[in-house]
Parts: structure tokens; C-alpha cells; sequence
């Protein structure tokens, strides 16, 4: 079976634009890639595992902070990898000075017998969302206009 991942896409309304929350992976591999390798905070999870619940656990990890609350559901994307992933777009404006990722251990560099550890995710921000189209692993971008077509279906049954 595929793997499964799962994660969630806060957003956040500034004046007349919308900004996605983002994360940068950590260590050697991802330090000098920028375009194209931020993500949504995610993670991998049990076909016994409620995939809701593994998004907020998997941000919790990967940024430090805790949520709960309302979520939009958004169709889940297949990755060129066949991996399915799961997400849940929240809006909510968190403050990113207490931003904290778990760490995980490598050897690094190859074959030295040095065992490093890193960061699962070494940086979070707030793009807007034609930033976000830029940074984020291209497999993701459906996530971006999922939610865009989302909030602008919201937004025209409120009469904005």
C-alpha cells in the first residue's frame, strides 16, 4: 500500500491579501533548495490512525505549536511519488517567535560514522499565496488553489 501523509494549511486574511503558513525542510539535503521544497506541515500516518488527528499531531512536531478547532477539508492530492496526502486548511494567525521543530538523527556527512542530528523543519513563514506558488513542492500547489476556490466560495455566500 501507498504511503499516507497528513497536514494542515493555516491561513491567515492581512488587509486584501491571504497568506499560507509554510514550512522549510530540515537538514543537508533541503539547506541550499529554496524554490520548490517548502511544504504544508505534514506527516506520515497509520491506516489505523485518524488523519485528522495526524495532521495536528504532525504540526504540533513540526513547528512547536498546538491546534484545535474548525477545518476546512480539502480533496486529498496524489504525489508523483503515489503518496496520498491528507489536509485541512484552519485559519488562524499564529505567532511564529515560539516556532520549535523536533529534531531527527543522521549520519552526516556519508559515510563517516558521524551521527548528526537536524531539525525536522529549520524554518516557518507566512507567504502569500503568490509567494507560496513559488516555495512550495509542486505536488502541493493543489492545496493552494483548493483553498482559494474555498474561502472565494465562503466569501460570495457571506456577500463579500
Amino acid at each position: 500500500m501507498s504511503k499516507k501523509s497528513a497536514g494542515l494549511l493555516l491561513y491567515r486574511e492581512i488587509s486584501d491579501h491571504l497568506e499560507v503558513l509554510l514550512v522549510h525542510p530540515g537538514g543537508p539535503f533541503w539547506a541550499k533548495k529554496d524554490e520548490g521544497a517548502w511544504s504544508i506541515p505534514k506527516g506520515e500516518f497509520e491506516d489505523n490512525e485518524d488523519p485528522f488527528s495526524a495532521a495536528k499531531r504532525e504540526f504540533a512536531e513540526e513547528t512547536g505549536l498546538s491546534l484545535d478547532g474548525e477545518a476546512i477539508p480539502l480533496q486529498p492530492v496524489r504525489q508523483p511519488s503515489g503518496k496520498l496526502i491528507y489536509a485541512w486548511a484552519m485559519g488562524r494567525d499564529v505567532d511564529l517567535s515560539h516556532f520549535k521543530s523536533n529534531t531527527f538523527s543522521m549520519e552526516w556527512p556519508p559515510k563517516s560514522g558521524r551521527v548528526q542530528e537536524f531539525p525536522e523543519v529549520d524554518r516557518a513563514a507566512w507567504l502569500t499565496i503568490e509567494e507560496a506558488r513559488q516555495k512550495i513542492v509542486k505536488g502541493q500547489v493543489a492545496f493552494l488553489d483548493q483553498l482559494r476556490r474555498k474561502l472565494q466560495a465562503s466569501n460570495t455566500k457571506r456577500g463579500r
